[in-house]
């Protein structure tokens, strides 16, 4: 048994840079030219996208976009108490709510 460990190295493990480890610094500058670069081919790619579009398409994109941010305004303008109410009020509504569920299996 000790013929298959003879080979092994008892001592810890040593790292080549004992020193300390240097991690390298990101330049930040890079980063955010890359993150416009991004934005604008998306923009482009947008655009160009738009251009192949039908009329109906296009309109449908449009009014898409319009009650997409009726439905923003409309959230914006309540606050979270005024919702919570609005969904208490369709609560006691429902007669269904507050009934008390059947149980019985038999009956």
């Amino acid at each position: 048994m000790s013929d298959e460990y003879a080979c092994v190295a008892k001592s810890k493990l040593k790292l080549k840079n004992d020193a300390g480890i240097k991690k390298k610094k990101k330049k930040k500058s890079k980063d955010r030219e890359k993150e416009q670069e991004v934005l604008q081919q998306a923009i482009s790619n947008e655009r160009s996208s738009t251009a192949s579009l039908t009329k109906a398409e296009l309109a449908f994109k449009q009014q898409q976009e319009k009650m997409r941010n009726k439905r923003i305004l409309e959230k914006a303008t309540t606050t979270h108490k005024e919702r919570v109410e609005k969904f208490n009020e369709h609560l006691d509504t429902l007669t269904e709510h507050f009934d008390i569920p059947k149980v019985s299996w038999t009956k």
